[in-house]
C-alpha cells in the first residue's frame, strides 16, 4: 500500500457509514524525533481526522499510515520510562492473577510488549511469557533483558506459526497496543486462535469517554487509530466466537479501560460491568455523531485559552519550557500553534533526548535542564502524569518556577495552589 490511505470502512463492523466528525492540524509521526543533522530534511506529515461509525459508534482515525513507518524504526516509547505507569502493570499482574486464579507455570502472551516490562512480574512470578512486538530496537532491548521477545506484526498468520512452538496461551494481554493496529480484525483472530479454551484476553485501551469529557484531543495521532467506547465492542467479539465477561475503567495514559474477554460460553460468568457502562455512554451522548462535532469545537475554546496564557507570559519576556516529549504533544503543539512559544523540551527517555520534536524541532534535553536552565514555566505535556511530576520536582516550584497545565482547563499552578490543591493527592497516589 502507499504510506497513507483513507480508510473506507469501519474497523470494527466494516460498515461504510462513516461521518468525518473531528479535523485537527496535519504532523509526522509523534515518535518521529529527528538529529540535528536531519533538521534541514523535510518531515511528511499526514492527515489527524476522526470518523464515526453510525452503524456501530465506533470512532476512528479516517487515514492509515504504514505501520512499518510508525513502528519499526526509530520507535522511542518504552513503557520502563514512567513509573507511574510500570507500578500499574506490576499491579495489573497481581490483581488478575488472583481475581482469576492464572494457575503458576501457565503460558501468558503480551501483544505490543515493547521493552517487556509488563512481561517481567509475571515472568518473576512463575509464568512461562512471551513478548510480540514490531519495534525493532525495542525488543532487542527486551531480548537483552531476559524476556523472549519476537519482532513480529502480531495477526492471524503469525498465531498460526508460533502457536504450536509455544503452546496455548492461557492469558493474552495487550496494554495499549490494539488502538495502533489498522487490521484489528486479524488481530483477534490470531487471539481466538492462540487462546486456550479456559483462557482470557485483557485488552487495555484508551477511554473515548475521558477523552471527550477532557477535551483530550492530543491522543489523536497517527499510531491511535481506534478510539475505543465499549458500546462497539461485544458486537465486534462476537464476530469472532468471543464474549466480553468484563470492563473496568483505569487510570493509566489519562484514562482507559481494561476489557476481559474469553472464549463464547467460556468458564467465567459477566460481572455486570458492561452493561452499566453501555447505559452511562448512551447517556452521555457517545452514540451520536453531533457530540464529536462538539466536542470538536470545544477543542477550538481550549485552545484559545492556552494560547492567550502562553502568548501572555511570552509579551511579558517569560521563559516557557515543555515537560515530556510524549507522542500526544506533536498532536498539540501544532494544532494550538505553540512551536515558536517553547525554548526546550525536556523528557526522562534517554532515547528521546538530544534530539529535536516532530515537525517542531524543539530541542530535547533531560530533566536536568529544568534546574540548569531554569525556565520561568513548565507547560506539563505529558498531562496525563502531571500530579507525579509536580511532586517529583517540587524543587522547581520550591526554586519560584510554576507549572502550566494545558488540559481540560488550562491553568498556571504556583507554588501555593499545588500545596492548596495537588500535594495531597500525590501523597495519596
Amino acid at each position: 500500500m502507499s504510506d497513507c490511505y483513507k480508510k473506507q470502512e469501519c474497523r470494527l463492523c466494516t460498515s461504510t457509514q462513516l461521518e468525518t466528525v473531528v479535523k485537527l492540524t496535519p504532523t509526522p509521526p509523534g515518535n518521529h524525533f529527528v538529529t540535528a543533522a536531519q533538521l534541514d530534511e523535510e518531515q511528511k506529515s499526514y492527515p489527524l481526522e476522526l470518523d464515526f461509525c453510525h452503524d456501530c459508534k465506533h470512532v476512528q482515525l479516517a487515514h492509515a499510515v504504514d505501520p512499518k513507518i510508525l513502528y519499526q524504526k526509530n520507535y522511542t516509547y518504552v513503557s520502563a520510562i514512567s513509573p507511574v505507569f510500570v507500578e500499574h502493570l506490576q499491579e495489573y499482574c497481581h490483581s488478575i492473577r488472583q481475581r482469576y486464579e492464572l494457575p503458576k507455570g501457565s503460558f501468558v502472551l503480551d501483544i505490543g510488549s515493547n521493552d517487556g516490562t509488563a512481561l517481567s512480574f509475571f515472568k518473576e512470578a512463575g509464568y512461562k511469557t512471551l513478548g510480540i512486538d514490531p519495534a525493532t530496537e525495542v525488543v532487542e532491548g527486551a531480548n537483552q533483558r531476559g524476556i523472549e521477545t519476537l519482532c513480529e506484526f502480531f495477526n492471524l498468520a503469525m498465531a498460526k506459526q508460533y502457536a504450536p512452538q509455544y503452546g496455548r496461551a492461557q492469558l493474552i494481554n495487550s496494554h495499549n497496543a490494539c488502538a495502533h493496529i489498522d487490521d484489528l480484525v486479524s488481530v483477534i483472530e490470531g487471539v481466538k486462535y492462540w487462546l486456550a479454551k479456559d483462557g482470557l484476553f485483557v485488552m487495555e485501551v484508551g477511554y473515548l469517554l475521558d477523552i471527550y469529557q477532557n477535551a483530550w484531543f492530543d491522543t489523536i495521532y497517527h499510531e491511535h487509530v481506534d478510539f475505543h467506547s465499549v458500546m462497539p465492542l461485544p458486537g465486534f467479539f462476537k464476530r469472532f466466537g468471543l464474549e466480553v465477561i468484563a470492563v473496568e475503567r483505569i487510570s493509566p495514559q489519562g484514562g482507559s479501560i481494561r476489557v476481559i474477554v474469553q472464549h463464547d460460553n467460556g468458564p467465567h460468568q459477566p460481572d455486570g460491568s458492561l452493561e452499566e457502562l453501555l447505559a452511562f455512554e448512551h447517556q452521555i451522548g457517545l452514540d451520536k455523531a453531533e457530540t464529536f462535532k462538539q466536542f470538536a469545537a470545544h477543542i477550538q475554546q481550549v485552545k484559545q485559552q492556552l494560547r492567550e496564557i502562553i502568548l501572555a507570559l511570552k509579551t511579558q519576556g517569560k521563559s516557557i519550557a515543555g515537560f515530556g516529549a510524549p507522542t500526544k504533544a506533536t498532536t498539540l503543539l501544532a494544532h494550538f500553534e505553540l512551536v515558536d512559544a517553547l525554548d526546550f523540551l525536556v523528557d526522562e527517555n534517554p532515547l528521546k533526548q538530544n534530539l529535536f520534536s516532530p515537525g517542531t524541532h524543539i530541542p530535547v534535553y533531560s530533566a536536568d535542564a529544568i534546574y540548569e536552565r531554569k525556565p520561568d514555566y513548565l507547560l506539563i505535556l505529558a498531562w496525563n502524569f502531571a500530579p507525579n511530576i509536580m511532586q517529583r520536582f517540587n524543587a522547581y516550584l520550591e526554586q519560584g518556577g510554576q507549572f502550566v497545565l494545558p488540559m481540560p482547563i488550562p491553568k498556571i499552578v504556583t507554588k501555593d495552589i499545588y500545596e492548596q490543591t495537588y500535594s495531597s493527592h500525590c501523597a495519596t497516589s
